[in-house]
């Protein structure tokens, strides 16, 4: 028998700890009981816990919306009157880059009736010098109608290469499949599709075809010119839309000879949503899809002028798309029309994914 070794029920209390806990209602204090053998454990609050885990969801809500750490720091200062640290603040925000990651390799499904690819320019602080960054998405539906964050990446540089390595990384999670693709135009994209999956469908933005036609439109032509763009792609066939593209032709391109230029450029991938009736348009339109969440995120980045690290672009963006999921528990509008018709339409492809 040891010779030190406590006799048994010979453990008594020695007294308390005291520490400051930071809390919803700012910071108190809190006196633990210890005991002589140190194998007293608290349940409430775990030894060295010095903030209770409801003020991390409060900290990476501020940090969605688009709050810099100094803001939040004066935010709990002014509601709860307490010092809460730049350093525990990145703390919090960094246990967020687990779950980027996790999101980022997490096994998509083998199709995906329509993908929307996307991207938003950010200025990001590198080297000490500050250069723009695109930040690109892709958006899946997936065959219940849901949207679905498929990836994201950070790049400097978009083209057919840096396309075929986001396809590629697609493809070897697990999506087989893609039926429709939108996208904002994307240089290099169509080429590395089409070498990726097989025979998709490919749809330009059309709202972001619209803005690039009235970005240099002076402002007295605008209404007139808008008016007669929509007559182009609200046109019921391909064919009328042609005619429609004749008749804006024959009245603009001697002031705004690019608008018709780019148009009948990009003909070929914007002919897709000819091949379906309006209702169904709705679905396959970026507007309400990609178009809302990019606001989400618009508004998650506007103050901060310029990000520090690409790691705190992937942080803001992530918790900005991961709060605009809450509500996509609907199906997008006009669903059942979409899906019957892209039963009839590819039916071999969809029919092992139902």
């Amino acid at each position: 028998m040891r010779k030190n070794a406590p006799k048994t029920g010979s453990n008594t209390r020695n007294g308390y700890s005291s520490k400051t806990v930071l809390c919803d209602d700012g910071e108190i204090e809190l006196n633990t009981p210890r005991d002589r053998e140190n194998t007293f454990e608290p349940q409430l609050l775990k030894k060295h816990q010095t903030r209770i885990t409801q003020m991390d969801s409060q900290i990476l809500s501020l940090y969605a919306k688009g709050m810099t750490t100094r803001e939040i720091v004066a935010t709990f200062k002014e509601m709860y009157d307490a010092n809460v640290s730049p350093s525990l603040i990145s703390k919090v925000t960094d246990a967020v880059k687990e779950q980027v990651t996790e999101r980022q390799n997490r096994q998509p499904d083998a199709l995906y009736p329509i993908v929307y690819m996307d991207c938003i320019v950010v200025k990001v602080r590198q080297n000490g010098s500050v250069i723009n960054k695109a930040v690109f998405l892709a958006l899946g539906i997936n065959t219940e109608g849901q949207k679905e964050l498929l990836g994201m990446w950070l790049a400097e540089n978009e083209g057919e290469k840096f396309w075929l390595s986001v396809l590629t990384e697609l493809k070897t999670r697990g999506v087989q499949d893609i039926l429709i693709a939108c996208v904002d135009g994307l240089k290099g994209f169509p080429d590395a599709i089409n070498s990726v999956f097989p025979q998709p469908h490919i749809q330009l933005c059309i709202i972001h075809m619209v803005r690039n036609s009235l970005k240099y439109v002076a402002w007295k032509d605008y209404k007139a010119v808008t008016s007669g763009r929509k007559m182009v792609y609200q046109a019921p066939t391909e064919e009328a839309a042609l005619m429609a593209m004749d008749a804006f032709a024959k009245v603009r391109d001697d002031k705004y000879p690019q608008i018709s230029k780019s148009w009948r450029a990009h003909r070929e991938n914007l002919n897709t949503l000819f091949s379906y009736p309006p209702d169904i348009r709705k679905a396959i339109y970026t507007t309400n899809a990609i178009e809302s969440l990019n606001c989400v995120i618009r508004a998650a980045i506007k103050k901060r002028k310029v990000f520090p690290t690409d790691d705190s672009v992937r942080k803001v963006i992530y918790l900005a798309i991961k709060d605009a999921s809450k509500k996509w528990s609907m199906p997008i509008q006009n669903w059942r029309l979409a899906m019957s018709r892209f039963i009839i339409e590819f039916g071999d492809r969809l029919s092992d994914h139902l």
